[in-house]
């Protein structure tokens, strides 16, 4: 299960994501970023409370930060020891910015 919690102010999107992010929960994340990407400059993805990413959860922090390469900035916050873990293993700590 995830919960993703948006707040928008002006041209900054904070996400935060509780729960899982895996195959089953990826496209709901993706749907809710496709709608509000829309004159986001800066997106900010909470990841304090995230138990655990699959590559299906991978894939679409990829392209949010495509999408944000062309209109502004993506930042990963809170990331905890197992997530940070598999963007370790994956290559994608060298991808995203993580703060």
């Amino acid at each position: 299960m995830l919960n993703i919690e948006s707040k928008k102010n002006a041209a900054e999107l904070s996400v935060a994501l509780i729960g899982r992010l895996d195959t089953n929960t990826a496209p709901e994340l993706e749907q809710a970023l496709n709608a509000s990407l829309d004159g986001v400059e800066t997106l900010l993805i909470d990841m304090e409370q995230l138990d655990y990413i699959s590559s299906a959860g991978l894939r679409v922090l990829l392209a949010a930060q495509k999408t944000m390469n062309k209109q502004g900035e993506m930042k990963v916050l809170h990331v905890n020891e197992t997530v940070m873990e598999i963007f370790e293993v994956t290559g994608f700590s060298d991808i995203l910015t993580i703060e």
